[in-house]
């Protein structure tokens, strides 16, 4: 059987059609971005990272080296089209939530991706657990898609290399010497040794070591194009066999504190009721004193008034007052 030479064409045309023209259509979901290429080279706006916000968390010396091209990105909606030597991009924009100890390249790492290990500024071990919220950046693109192979391998242990670095260095803030501190250094104790523990501050400081990673991770966006949206450091596991004296010394600690406390507050209910009494004879003493100024006042006034004898007069009255109420009265006879 013979075919013919357009029977050859049209089978062809159709092929071409089928695959290139039919499939070449696409629509972008809601959560989607999507970027086209021609010929490999992606369509490129004249901006770069470097004029974006974003790069106002790079240090100067990264500036360079992240100073990634701005792409034409194509929004929600459709369909689109593309032609056969273009190439297409869709990339998920929705937020994603993964374990703090997860690790793409090897999923048995870190006690199979349940427990994060750090050690503190005291050269103790310890295992963390959260988890951390991200989403890949529309306004970088070029760095997710083609700056790094596994850009979520790369954030991730850029966020991990942070994080244990604030692990060995934190320092709790500084609160001022409490009550229970002062009392016993007076005393010869030294209640620094349990306030002092690293794994005890950073338990006591979760929520400040949270917001601490969330502002050294701003410079991802522009790095690898993902936007570290919050890190949830949940829990901090001392090593087994220092559980124990760890817990002894909360104890020692909290008993301690508690017992300063009570002390702190019954020597304040003291204080407070020692002014009271205070107050309360200032009070007294004036009430006694008020009547004689206003009775000075009254014979200054008389006797600026009146004359001395006015003042005679009234002291004669006072006097046989006096006499009129008193049982016995005695009388100094002159010579």
């Amino acid at each position: 059987m013979e075919i013919s030479f357009a029977g050859l064409v049209f089978g062809a045309v159709g092929w071409f059609l089928l695959v290139y023209v039919i499939r070449g259509f696409f629509t972008v979901n809601q959560n989607e971005r999507v970027v086209k290429t021609s010929f490999g080279r992606a369509q490129r706006l004249t901006t770069t990272t470097l004029d974006n916000p974003m790069s106002e968390y790079l240090r100067p010396d990264e500036r360079e080296r992240y100073n990634y091209p701005q792409l034409s990105v194509i929004q929600p909606g459709g369909p689109y089209f593309k032609w056969p030597w273009e190439k297409i991009y869709k990339v998920s924009i929705a937020t994603e939530t993964v374990n703090l100890a997860f690790d793409a390249e090897d999923i048995n790492a870190n006690r199979g991706g349940t427990e994060l290990d750090a050690v503190t500024k005291d050269q103790l071990n310890i295992g963390l657990v959260g988890q951390l919220r991200f989403r890949v950046s529309d306004q970088n693109l070029y760095a997710y898609i083609f700056g790094v192979k596994r850009p979520l391998v790369h954030v991730l242990g850029y966020f991990v290399s942070i994080l244990r670095q604030k692990i060995a260095s934190f320092e709790a803030p500084d609160t001022g010497a409490s009550g229970a501190t002062a009392v016993a250094a007076a005393h010869g104790a030294d209640l620094a040794v349990a306030a002092g523990v690293s794994i005890n501050d950073l338990r006591k400081n979760l929520r400040l070591l949270n917001e601490d990673m969330d502002k050294g991770c701003m410079s991802s966006t522009a790095r690898y194009g993902i936007v570290l949206d919050a890190s949830l450091i949940t829990g901090i596991d001392p090593p087994p066999d220092v559980e124990s004296a760890l817990a002894a010394i909360n104890t020692a600690h909290n008993s301690v504190g508690a017992e300063v406390s009570l002390a702190q507050a019954s020597a304040d209910q003291k204080l407070v009721q020692s002014r009271r009494a205070v107050e309360i004879q200032t009070l007294n003493s004036q009430a006694e004193v008020e009547p004689l100024v206003q009775l000075a006042q009254q014979l200054a006034d008389l006797k600026k008034n009146g004359g001395s004898g006015v003042l005679d007069a009234y002291v004669r009255n006072v006097k046989l007052s006096l006499f009129s109420k008193a049982k016995n009265a005695f009388v100094e006879v002159k010579p």
